[in-house]
């Protein structure tokens, strides 16, 4: 440091003699020691969400090469030792995933989990769910089983509603930064939902191994970084931080509980795993000595249990005491709602029940209604007067659904309100506050009553009279007769969304609450109406959900108008919103106000609205074919399709996702004649869905077709390599000598492969997907040059057999590409003979056997009805001793190298009853004779002791005998695997 800096650091230190300096990030890369002295303090400074922040902010840093093109973070030893210090600040942290998720963001916490799990050595490229966690060494089983508690964490808490943080006037850019950072956030989203059943059943492992769990520690860090890893340390069944299979089961139990409550509101079986789940954390907590390392929040774990009692109608005898609660719940099933109106009144006295749970009671009822019972209308009616006078007497503001009931109220429910006022007081000396709040509830129900008949209900009614005084009645009479002149009680609303009419003023936050669950468009504009009298802001921000396309954001707050701006976005966004769940119907009406309001004013949000409704129908009647629908889509919807797909409207903005979709429709409904003849040439220049549907829809057409007629399918494959290319470029070393780099960001595609893959996870046609899969699988054989272990599939013969820059192509993107696009075929149709086969042929190349026979004897058990049939001797490869037997040519030298194999994990010897063929016999009962293996032997000879199996026999009782033995075989296999 140069004197003049010293001078500066000591000034610093002069002018603030109470504020010591912050020590950096680099301070850390040092000095060792620095770290763990640094966390003993009572107050870090940093502090050590904020370490792990900036470590693997610096790590994950982008380099720039000498032509200023922007690289991938460098694997280096200062990047590598400032993700292992992030590690060992969370190692210190206990690897609370309580305290990391409030401190981190999903993108920052994926980041670190993920760096756990390399550092873990958790073998890269396996499903975790492939895993088998008992074998493991204890820190990496316990790496997979964070990591999958943190994913299905994150799921959970990425559904729950969240309020903008940050006010203040909107700023374009900070905008800009908000939307990369949520792009971020849900792509590991997406990724985290789809992998959601494997995390559970990873964590369902977990819970059926009983022994003690480890997990890293700083010390067990520091020894992966130096040598002493090498002797094993890191892998000991005692190194890390000891967590017994308790705490860890009740952590893992509450997890899983969360997920399942979650999945329960579309699978009502789900409620019941979640409440097995609690029931367990409940009894774990319970057994539990010391819950160091159980960390869960109890008052949530006891809403969660209740919850789901009630959603199950657990509420039985074996439960210590039957809760309020459980009470109303068991009304609510029954029916009888009549009772649970009186509970409701009795409960304004005894005052048992929360607020928040009365008030879920009367969402529940009022869901209810929306959904077509409107027998129920009263009951709601009547809930919500009990709620109202439950929170007058406690003082607080009436609610907007009271305010709206008194807007058109009937004498019937007038004399209810004022009956449940009577009941609601203590009979025998009701308590000062509550008549105080009684008697101004009393007065504020006459103001709200434009009736005067009603209001003379009110005033002569007996508690009325006993709680305000003669001055103040007559006052209010009075004030309510001169009001009723000046009132036109004969104007009718107009029946146009424009115009509906605002209830009276409430709490600024209950009507934001009102607003966030509403989905009725004219009661949204109503309470917009409301609360922009109360406050002049941005109402769209009340909800961090409430997410617009990006395309659209600068068009919608471009509106001048506030109250309209807000609606048109929280009308747009709430549309959205229900097409993700698949609520096409509050879809429609949603887009259809935002549509008529938009239509007044401006005709590129009107176009905009049309798109966007467009895609609302593609996507409803998808989902109605995902689900089994044959029905075709009516020609109307055809029609606009081909409409949008051939729009050219200048400045309009264009939603990508849309074109993806309506491509995607078309070849989905096998529209090849327009994809292949009708669609104009320049929109196929120009739009790189439509030049991929066009050459999908040609191929498609042409198989199988001659040879002169593979053109179309060339021209596919070009692109498709294009994809799964990367930019080369030479660099000359140190040494002189000419290197390759390859960047994997580059487009050199009309697509980047991500975009790819969701626009073929938008296909459901299985000639398109089998083509697909059939290109990939070439595709994947000529990059990885193993003609030994070949993965089969239909239509191969189309493609082209060599590649002439196959330098080019990321073989890493291929292989991911091709497994991801058979799994999916896969679940839309798990008994494609063709498909099952294929997925078979990738295990079987990647070494995973197990998975690979199950599938093998999936495709056999489809194409013979569960064996009942021959089966081709194409669907079986020479694994085992036993499927040698079933190829065209018995295969002894493989199935000899089989039986030789001193350590067989395959039960083989209690398959002898299947093998026909007398040679293999033969070689058995000499191996185990050689090997003193008596008890085999046998087992062996007994086997070819039977009289079926002798040489001599007629071919026609040989073959029988074989048929009898494969059928026997792979039905008792199939029971093993299926």
């Amino acid at each position: 440091m140069s004197a003049e800096a010293a001078d500066r650091v000591a000034a610093a230190i002069g002018s603030r003699p109470g504020t010591p300096l912050q020590t950096s990030w680099f301070e850390f890369l040092l000095d060792v020691s620095l770290l763990e002295k640094h966390l003993q303090k009572s107050n870090p400074d940093p502090t050590p969400v904020q370490l792990i922040i900036q470590f693997l902010e610096q790590a994950s840093k982008p380099s720039v090469n000498e032509q200023n093109q922007v690289q991938p973070p460098v694997d280096n030893r200062r990047n590598r030792t400032l993700k292992l210090l992030a590690l060992k600040v969370a190692a210190h942290m206990k690897w609370d995933l309580d305290l990391l998720e409030k401190g981190l963001t999903i993108p920052v916490l994926n980041m670190l989990l993920n760096e756990l799990l390399c550092v873990s050595k958790v073998p890269p490229g396996v499903k975790h769910v492939d895993l088998d966690l008992s074998t493991l060494p204890p820190t990496t089983a316990m790496a997979v089983i964070i990591y999958n508690r943190w994913a299905i964490r994150t799921i959970v808490l990425s559904s729950f509603p969240e309020k903008q943080t940050k006010p203040g006037p909107h700023q374009m850019n900070m905008l800009n930064i908000v939307q990369q950072e949520k792009e971020m956030t849900e792509n590991i989203l997406t990724v985290l939902k789809e992998q959601a059943n494997d995390s559970i059943s990873v964590l369902e492992g977990a819970l059926r191994l009983k022994k003690d769990f480890y997990v890293h520690t700083l010390r067990t860090l520091d020894l992966l970084a130096s040598d002493a890893a090498a002797n094993g340390e890191t892998e000991s069944s005692t190194a890390g931080l000891r967590i017994s299979a308790d705490e860890l089961h009740c952590q893992v139990h509450y997890d899983l509980g969360g997920i399942f409550f979650q999945q329960g509101c579309t699978d009502q079986t789900a409620y019941e795993k979640a409440r097995d789940h609690f029931r367990q954390t409940n009894e774990l907590l319970k057994k539990l000595d010391s819950t160091v390392h159980v960390h869960l929040d109890e008052k949530r774990l006891a809403g969660y249990w209740n919850a789901c009692k009630a959603l199950t109608g657990d509420c039985g005898s074996s439960d210590p005491q039957t809760t309020p609660y459980d009470h109303i719940n068991s009304l609510i099933r029954a029916y009888n709602y009549q009772a649970v109106i009186e509970a409701f009144i009795k409960d304004n006295v005894s005052r048992s029940l929360p607020n928040h749970f009365r008030r879920s009671v009367l969402r529940e009822f009022m869901y209810k209604v929306q959904q077509g019972e409107s027998s129920l209308d009263e009951v709601c009616h009547k809930l919500c007067v009990c709620n109202a006078i439950r929170d007058a007497l406690e003082g607080e503001v009436l609610g907007v659904r009271f305010q709206q009931l008194l807007l058109k109220p009937s004498k019937r429910m007038v004399d209810f309100i004022l009956e449940v006022c009577t009941r609601s007081l203590e009979k025998d000396r009701p308590a000062e506050t509550s008549r105080r709040n009684m008697a101004i509830f009393m007065k504020t129900l006459c103001e709200s009553l434009e009736d005067l008949s009603l209001v003379f209900v009110v005033s002569s009614h007996k508690l009325f009279m006993e709680l305000l005084k003669e001055e103040e009645r007559k006052l209010l009479v009075e004030q309510m007769r001169k009001r009723s002149a000046t009132v036109n009680l004969s104007a009718k609303p107009l029946p146009s969304f424009y115009d509906i009419p605002a209830s009276a003023s409430v709490n600024i936050g209950q009507l934001e609450q009102q607003l966030i669950l509403l989905l009725e468009p004219r009661r949204i504009r109503q309470i917009l109406i409301e609360l922009h009298g109360m406050a002049e802001r941005p109402f769209w921000r009340v909800n961090s959900k409430w997410e617009v396309p990006p395309d659209y954001i600068n068009v919608i707050l471009g509106i001048k108008d506030n109250l309209t701006k807000d609606l048109v976005y929280i009308l747009m966004a709430k549309g959205l919103h229900c097409i993700s769940i698949k609520d096409f119907a509050h879809a429609r009406q949603l887009f259809s106000a935002c549509l008529e309001l938009v239509t007044e004013f401006s005709p590129k949000l009107r176009q905009v609205m049309l798109n966007e409704m467009l895609l609302l129908e593609v996507r409803a009647h998808e989902s109605m074919a995902a689900e089994g629908s044959k029905e075709r889509p009516p020609p109307d919807l055809v029609s606009r399709v081909r409409g949008y797909l051939e729009m050219r409207i200048h400045d309009l903005p264009l939603r990508q996702v849309v074109g993806e979709e309506c491509v995607a429709f078309m070849l989905n409904w096998r529209e090849n004649d327009y994809l292949t003849l009708q669609v104009p040439p320049s929109l196929v220049m120009n739009n790189p869905y439509i030049k991929l549907g066009q050459l999908l829809a040609s191929t498609c057409k042409e198989l199988p077709g001659p040879k002169e007629s593979r053109r179309t399918a060339k021209e596919l494959w070009d692109v498709v390599v294009q994809i799964c290319s990367v930019s080369i470029q030479h660099k000359r070393n140190s040494d002189g000598r000419v290197g390759l780099i390859k960047h994997r960001e580059s487009s050199m595609g009309i697509l980047h492969r991500s975009k790819f893959i969701t626009f073929v996870k938008k296909l459901r046609e299985p000639l398109v997907l089998t083509t697909l899969i059939s290109l990939f699988v070439r595709l994947h054989s000529i990059v990885r040059d193993d003609i030994v272990n070949e993965v089969t599939a239909e239509h191969l013969s189309i493609w082209p057999s060599s590649l002439p820059n196959i330098q080019a192509v990321d073989v890493e993107a291929v292989a991911v590409t091709v497994k991801e696009l058979v799994s999916y075929a896969l679940t839309l149709n798990p008994n494609n003979q063709s498909w099952l086969i294929t997925q078979a042929d990738i295990y079987f190349v990647t070494n995973q056997y197990s998975a690979a026979l199950n599938l093998y004897l999936q495709a056999g058990a489809v194409c013979s009805d569960f064996f009942t049939k021959a089966v081709s001797p194409d669907v079986y490869t020479d694994q085992v001793a036993v499927l040698c037997q079933f190829l065209r040519e018995v295969d002894y030298m493989t199935a000899f190298k089989a039986l030789q194999e001193p350590n067989s994990h395959d039960a083989m010897d209690s398959f002898y009853d299947y093998i026909w063929d007398v040679t293999i016999l033969e070689y058995l009962t000499h191996i185990h004779h050689k090997r003193g293996e008596t008890e085999k032997r046998q087992i062996a000879i007994k086997a070819i002791g039977q009289t079926e199996l002798n040489t001599s026999n007629p071919e026609e009782v040989l073959q029988l005998a074989a048929q009898k033995r494969k059928k026997r075989f792979l039905q008792a296999m199939a029971k093993l695997y299926f």
